[in-house]
């Protein structure tokens, strides 16, 4: 089921009961697109307006791509439940069936890859928030501020429905592969966006 056809009150009800979709990974998304579209409104308050007129241009553009991040990402929330299925399965198979390691090791590098995924959009999100945060409208700053630290948490949050599955795989060569590009992603793009906090927080003292 996409839940993201539901109500928020019902997504945040179903999340905080025993079923097993939406996690962690859906919610990552949810709450990326949520940080997303923040940065987005930024651009939307931006365009038309004269003072902003030479970076148009770039805007209209960036928020083209953020519409498409916004959609991407929030395909993640069921696409993420749809992965959970497999390895939800695996763990149920008996102990001593034969085929059991091995349904089990394909199931949790499929629920690998959504979470993956969704920190891949995180990082393109924060690269665009950042061009909102510097060259948007300065009435909106804040909102790109909100959307930076928000998506931070996305990034942050899917990557432990990574390391979760990786720590538990028996190809540890590929295990070590995808910590690192996650690990690659927290740091470049967790400082990016802490920066993007800070400078916005600073511009409200000076």
């Amino acid at each position: 089921m996409d839940y993201t056809m539901k109500s928020c009150r019902e997504f945040v009800t179903v999340l905080a009961s025993s079923e097993p979709a939406p996690g962690g990974g859906g919610a990552s998304a949810l709450v990326a697109a949520i940080g997303t579209a923040l940065g987005n409104m930024v651009g939307s308050l931006t365009v038309g307006k004269k003072k902003y007129a030479d970076v148009e241009a770039e805007i209209v553009a960036l928020k083209e791509k953020c519409d498409k991040l916004q959609t991407e990402l929030l395909d993640q929330v069921p696409a993420d439940a749809e992965g959970f299925v497999p390895l939800a399965k695996a763990y149920g198979i008996p102990k001593d069936d034969p085929t059991r390691e091995e349904v089990l090791e394909a199931a949790t590098i499929t629920a690998c890859q959504v979470p993956m995924r969704i920190m891949e959009l995180c990082c393109e999100s924060l690269d665009a928030i950042s061009v909102f945060a510097a060259k948007g409208s300065r009435l909106a700053v804040s909102d790109a501020g909100c959307g930076a630290t928000i998506v931070k948490a996305a990034l942050q949050a899917a990557s432990l429905n990574v390391f979760i599955n990786t720590k538990t795989l028996r190809n540890r060569e590929l295990a070590e592969e995808m910590n690192a590009k996650c690990l690659g992603m927290l740091d470049q793009y967790g400082k990016m966006a802490d920066e993007i906090f800070e400078t916005v927080k600073a511009g409200f003292f000076k």
